[in-house]
């Protein structure tokens, strides 16, 4: 058990905790949260006693091992298997041994420790972590120097997770990962044994992994238990019962209203649109937990709009090289069109990133047509967009140089929302964190008022206050949208629908995101060797596809389709019902709306709109529970 007891830790002047006190048992998992530049590594330090305490006790038990995930980026000449298997000091030291050993005595010791240890399994061991975090079996010879940043420290991730440890301590473990290498990690850590403590402002990995949230705010920890969902919730209600805040929390729930009614105008996709309301409704609900963010920022859209806004035709993308260009995606055609919300998935290296670079024209079509609307602007988000701000200068010059006739106070407005205040916007942004310069570049995005955002993992060093503030945005964002992201909360709350780049092709993914995790069970994302920890049985899917005649299969999915076919046409009714009624209530409003209406001479009209309004919305309730009743049938006959 470690037990912080009236625990107080200072770092210059500046006070990070003040007579805290936390109990973490064995076993527990745990995710500390908190906003950026609260403590939370600093705390890890603490515990890995890289820092002593300054007032009060911290006791950890004296025989735990520790793993941590080193946060430097080395340029190592050792190979990637080898610098992953170097987390394994034991085997290391044992090796050594028996490399070293002088004698018949001295080796046969050193072998039975190598016993003891399972020393045979840890290559193996080594080999899948790097598969599972994306890694390709040529890589794991490839020196660690060769690999960029974003790789080098998935090795040290890598590296943490194969020392034996009682206790592990992850600092933002998923930030430079995508998100099939996410899910293998959530999976791996929910089996992990021992006592677990992580930093993540990613809720959807949280939810999946945490059965406690450890919370730093105001110098204090306090302890919740279940995950991040159940946190949000606790806290949404402690804050709903100040009367300060109660404001703030209705015009955020009046926002989360609007884009619901927006979304039921659309609804196509049964499955897709059913997860997208219980989210939305989710998202109601924890509103208040929010309210105090201090980050609040809209997209703003260009005023004129083409359709198609984006076309390629029988295009080519790659990179040109000079024996022989190297096409990833062959003849790929696709359109994007005003109000498309579109989630880019795909397996590492499938080539996401390239579709996207191409798109903005950062790099060139082998061949084909690229054809742009005539009102097109885009907004393109990617990591390495950070490292070309001008970090000699501040926000407010940044985006004077963007928009020279901009007033002064407009700018620092537009500052405010990506928590840039005051003096805060006339300050050079080089020693800002990676945070605080990701919020730059966004900012420099929004100010230029796109109508296709293109954003490449958007949230990476984002907190989860920032996150929940890009989210909503998003949402409001009356332009097209195409994300490449890991989180997924993300990418629920912000598209509509999914493309799957893999194989060579782009194409419209028919399904949600626990859909396109049983696609990577089923396509062996985790590696031949490997079983994917997050699966109760790695080999199920696999060998009930094999078990079964293909022929067989198809007549099967026949006579499914045939008997589900009369639910699908009542769906699709229903659908049309919605559509047409929200429509009805859209047009009532927009009579309610005029102020001359509630005037004493159209008392009687007025009576006749309210009386139009309540019995619409009646209706529309019914509907959709029909529609979600009918959809709740069809998905458990899948």
């Amino acid at each position: 058990m470690i037990e912080f007891n009236q625990v107080s830790l200072q770092r210059g002047t500046q006070t990070l905790l003040k007579d805290a006190s936390l109990r973490i048992h064995d076993g527990q998992k745990l995710a500390l949260i908190g906003p950026n530049g609260a403590g939370k590594s600093s705390l890890f330090a603490l515990l890995n006693a890289e820092l002593t305490v300054d007032g009060g006790d911290l006791e950890v038990p004296a025989k735990w091992r520790i793993s941590h995930m080193a946060q430097e980026v080395v340029a190592s000449e050792r190979s990637a298997l080898d610098y992953a298997i170097d987390g394994d000091k034991p085997y290391r030291t044992i090796e050594a041994g028996i490399a070293n050993a002088t004698d018949d005595n001295q080796l046969t010791l050193w072998l039975d420790r190598m016993d003891q240890h399972k020393g045979y399994e840890v290559p193996v061991k080594a080999e899948q972590l790097l598969h599972g975090l994306g890694f390709s079996q040529t890589d794991l010879q490839r020196a660690v120097k060769d690999f960029s940043g974003g790789w080098r420290i998935r090795l040290n991730l890598a590296q943490a997770l194969m020392m034996p440890s009682d206790l592990l301590l992850l600092d933002e473990p998923t930030n430079h990962l995508d998100l099939e290498a996410t899910l293998w990690l959530e999976g791996y850590l929910r089996k992990y044994p021992g006592t677990l403590l992580f930093i993540s402002h990613d809720r959807d990995f949280i939810d999946g992994v945490a059965d406690h949230i450890v919370h730093l705010h105001e110098q204090k920890l306090t302890l919740y238990p279940g995950n991040y969902s159940a946190y949000e919730r606790l806290r949404a209600e402690k804050l709903a019962q100040q009367q300060t805040l109660f404001e703030k929390q209705q015009t955020r729930v009046e926002e989360i209203e609007k884009f619901v009614a927006r979304f039921r105008a659309k609804a196509s996709k049964a499955k897709q649109a059913q997860s997208r309301l219980k989210e939305l409704q989710r998202m109601e609900l924890i509103a208040p937990a929010h309210v105090d963010s201090p980050f609040r920022f809209e997209f703003p859209c260009h005023e004129q709009m083409s359709s198609p806004l984006l076309t390629l035709k029988q295009a080519d993308l790659g990179y040109h090289q000079p024996s022989s260009d190297r096409i990833l995606l062959p003849g790929v055609n696709l359109s994007i069109v005003p109000g498309h919300r579109i989630g880019l998935l795909g397996p590492n290296g499938a080539g996401k990133s390239t579709l996207l670079k191409t798109l903005c024209e950062e790099i060139p079509l082998l061949n084909g047509e690229r054809t742009r609307g005539e009102h097109l602007h885009i907004g393109y988000f990617a990591q390495h967009q950070l490292e070309s701000l001008d970090t000699s200068a501040s926000g407010m010059l940044i985006l004077q140089r963007l928009k020279p006739k901009a007033s002064e106070q407009s700018i620092r407005n537009f500052l405010g929302g990506f928590g840039f205040h005051g003096e805060r916007a006339l300050e050079v942004i080089e020693p800002f964190s990676g945070g605080e310069k990701a919020r730059m570049a966004l900012a420099c995005v929004a100010w230029m008022k796109p109508n296709l955002l293109i954003l490449d993992e958007p949230t990476n060093h984002l907190d989860i206050e920032m996150r929940e503030a890009l989210t909503l945005a998003l949402q409001n964002f009356p332009g097209a949208i195409l994300i490449v992201s890991h989180d997924r909360h993300l990418l629920k709350a912000s598209v509509d629908e999914y493309w799957l780049v893999d194989h060579g092709k782009v194409q419209e993914f028919d399904g949600d995101l626990d859909d396109y995790h049983q696609y990577l069970n089923n396509r062996g994302q985790w590696g031949t060797a490997h079983v994917d920890p997050g699966s109760t049985d790695g080999h199920s899917a696999n060998a009930t596809t094999n078990a079964v005649d293909r022929k067989e299969q198809k007549r099967l999915d026949a006579e499914r389709r045939q008997r589900l076919a009369p639910l699908r046409k009542q769906q699709q009714a229903a659908e049309k019902q919605m559509e047409k009624l929200q429509g009805l209530l859209n047009a009532v409003e927009e009579k309610l709306a005029d102020s001359s209406l509630y005037e004493d001479a159209r008392k009687d009209e007025l009576k006749q709109r309210l009386a139009e309004q309540a019995d619409t919305k009646a209706k529309l309730e019914d509907i959709e529970m029909v529609w979600m009743e009918l959809t709740e049938q069809l998905e458990s006959s899948d």
